[in-house]
Protein backbone atom coordinates (compact mmCIF):
# COMPACT_ATOMS: atom_id res chain seq x y z
CA UNK A 1 0.00 0.00 0.00
CA UNK A 2 2.99 2.66 0.97
CA UNK A 3 4.81 1.75 -1.93
CA UNK A 4 1.89 1.81 -4.61
CA UNK A 5 1.14 5.45 -3.17
CA UNK A 6 4.71 6.62 -3.40
CA UNK A 7 4.87 4.85 -7.10
CA UNK A 8 1.69 6.99 -7.48
CA UNK A 9 2.85 10.39 -6.01
CA UNK A 10 6.04 9.82 -8.32
CA UNK A 11 3.90 9.87 -11.35
CA UNK A 12 2.22 13.28 -9.76
CA UNK A 13 5.62 14.14 -9.70
CA UNK A 14 6.92 13.20 -13.41
CA UNK A 15 3.33 14.79 -14.60
CA UNK A 16 4.14 17.94 -13.11
CA UNK A 17 7.65 18.22 -14.31
CA UNK A 18 5.56 17.84 -18.28
CA UNK A 19 7.45 14.23 -18.18
CA UNK A 20 3.91 12.95 -19.83
CA UNK A 21 5.09 9.75 -21.04
CA UNK A 22 6.80 8.71 -18.15
CA UNK A 23 3.96 9.39 -15.60
CA UNK A 24 1.74 7.44 -17.89
CA UNK A 25 4.41 4.50 -17.69
CA UNK A 26 4.58 4.70 -13.45
CA UNK A 27 0.50 4.88 -13.83
CA UNK A 28 -0.20 2.07 -16.22
CA UNK A 29 1.99 -0.19 -13.59
CA UNK A 30 -0.14 0.66 -10.77
CA UNK A 31 -3.18 0.51 -12.94
CA UNK A 32 -1.94 -3.43 -13.97
CA UNK A 33 -2.91 -4.34 -10.22
CA UNK A 34 -5.74 -2.40 -9.11
CA UNK A 35 -9.59 -2.80 -8.82
CA UNK A 36 -12.32 -1.84 -11.62
CA UNK A 37 -13.01 1.39 -10.41
CA UNK A 38 -9.65 2.41 -9.41
CA UNK A 39 -8.46 1.49 -12.88
CA UNK A 40 -10.76 3.52 -14.27
CA UNK A 41 -9.16 7.03 -11.89
CA UNK A 42 -6.07 6.04 -13.33
CA UNK A 43 -6.96 5.62 -17.05
CA UNK A 44 -8.09 8.57 -16.59
CA UNK A 45 -5.05 10.07 -15.56
CA UNK A 46 -3.24 8.05 -17.60
CA UNK A 47 -5.64 9.82 -21.04
CA UNK A 48 -4.83 13.52 -19.85
CA UNK A 49 -0.56 12.36 -19.43
CA UNK A 50 -1.17 10.97 -22.55
CA UNK A 51 -2.83 13.74 -24.12
CA UNK A 52 -0.53 16.20 -22.92
CA UNK A 53 2.28 14.19 -24.89
CA UNK A 54 0.52 13.98 -28.12
CA UNK A 55 0.08 17.96 -27.75
CA UNK A 56 3.96 18.75 -26.89
CA UNK A 57 4.70 16.49 -30.09
CA UNK A 58 2.25 18.68 -31.87
CA UNK A 59 -0.22 16.32 -32.37
CA UNK A 60 -3.19 18.16 -31.65
CA UNK A 61 -6.02 15.88 -32.93
CA UNK A 62 -4.91 12.65 -30.70
CA UNK A 63 -4.38 15.41 -27.42
CA UNK A 64 -7.98 16.76 -28.31
CA UNK A 65 -9.71 12.87 -28.24
CA UNK A 66 -7.55 11.69 -25.34
CA UNK A 67 -7.97 14.72 -22.71
CA UNK A 68 -12.02 14.58 -23.70
CA UNK A 69 -11.72 10.62 -22.55
CA UNK A 70 -9.45 11.25 -19.76
CA UNK A 71 -12.01 14.19 -18.57
CA UNK A 72 -15.31 12.07 -18.77
CA UNK A 73 -13.32 8.73 -16.41
CA UNK A 74 -12.19 11.18 -13.79
CA UNK A 75 -15.18 13.54 -13.12
CA UNK A 76 -17.05 10.64 -12.13
CA UNK A 77 -14.39 10.61 -9.03
CA UNK A 78 -14.90 12.50 -5.62
CA UNK A 79 -13.28 16.25 -5.36
CA UNK A 80 -10.74 14.98 -3.66
CA UNK A 81 -9.35 11.34 -4.74
CA UNK A 82 -5.73 9.79 -4.04
CA UNK A 83 -4.84 13.28 -2.65
CA UNK A 84 -5.04 14.67 -5.50
CA UNK A 85 -7.46 18.45 -5.83
CA UNK A 86 -9.32 16.59 -8.79
CA UNK A 87 -11.42 19.49 -8.91
CA UNK A 88 -9.11 21.97 -9.33
CA UNK A 89 -7.30 20.06 -12.03
CA UNK A 90 -10.37 19.03 -14.23
CA UNK A 91 -11.26 22.91 -14.26
CA UNK A 92 -7.45 23.48 -15.65
CA UNK A 93 -7.68 20.53 -17.79
CA UNK A 94 -11.61 21.46 -18.85
CA UNK A 95 -10.12 25.48 -19.89
CA UNK A 96 -6.85 23.42 -21.46
CA UNK A 97 -8.84 21.58 -23.76
CA UNK A 98 -11.78 24.07 -24.30
CA UNK A 99 -9.17 26.13 -25.86
CA UNK A 100 -7.45 23.67 -28.28
CA UNK A 101 -10.97 22.83 -29.57
CA UNK A 102 -11.35 25.87 -30.47
CA UNK A 103 -8.49 25.81 -32.54
CA UNK A 104 -5.89 28.30 -29.92
CA UNK A 105 -3.28 26.93 -29.11
CA UNK A 106 -2.81 26.54 -25.37
CA UNK A 107 0.45 26.86 -24.64
CA UNK A 108 2.84 24.43 -22.43
CA UNK A 109 2.72 27.50 -19.83
CA UNK A 110 -1.46 26.72 -19.73
CA UNK A 111 -1.35 23.30 -18.98
CA UNK A 112 -2.44 22.42 -15.71
CA UNK A 113 -0.72 20.67 -12.55
CA UNK A 114 -1.93 18.31 -9.94
CA UNK A 115 -2.23 19.84 -6.42
CA UNK A 116 -2.31 17.65 -3.62
CA UNK A 117 -4.33 17.59 -0.79
CA UNK A 118 -2.99 16.51 2.60
CA UNK A 119 -5.12 13.66 4.03
CA UNK A 120 -4.80 15.36 7.82
CA UNK A 121 -6.07 18.71 6.40
CA UNK A 122 -9.54 17.46 4.58
CA UNK A 123 -12.75 16.95 6.24
CA UNK A 124 -15.77 16.27 5.72
CA UNK A 125 -19.41 19.02 4.96
CA UNK A 126 -22.82 17.84 6.01
CA UNK A 127 -23.41 16.52 2.21
CA UNK A 128 -20.56 13.94 2.71
CA UNK A 129 -18.01 16.35 0.21
CA UNK A 130 -14.23 16.52 1.28
CA UNK A 131 -13.43 19.74 2.07
CA UNK A 132 -9.73 21.30 3.05
CA UNK A 133 -9.40 22.63 6.67
CA UNK A 134 -7.11 25.27 7.18
CA UNK A 135 -4.16 24.45 9.99
CA UNK A 136 -3.63 26.68 12.79
CA UNK A 137 0.27 28.36 12.33
CA UNK A 138 0.10 28.28 16.35
CA UNK A 139 2.58 25.47 18.14
CA UNK A 140 0.53 22.22 18.92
Amino acid sequence: MVRARKKFQRGVALFNAHKFFEAHEVWEELWLRETEAEKIFLQGLIQVAVAFHHYSRGNWRGAKSLVVAGIVKLGGFPRNHHEIALIKFLAGVKSWAQMLSAGRDPGLQKLPRILLVSPTTRKKDSGGKSLRRKRSRAKR
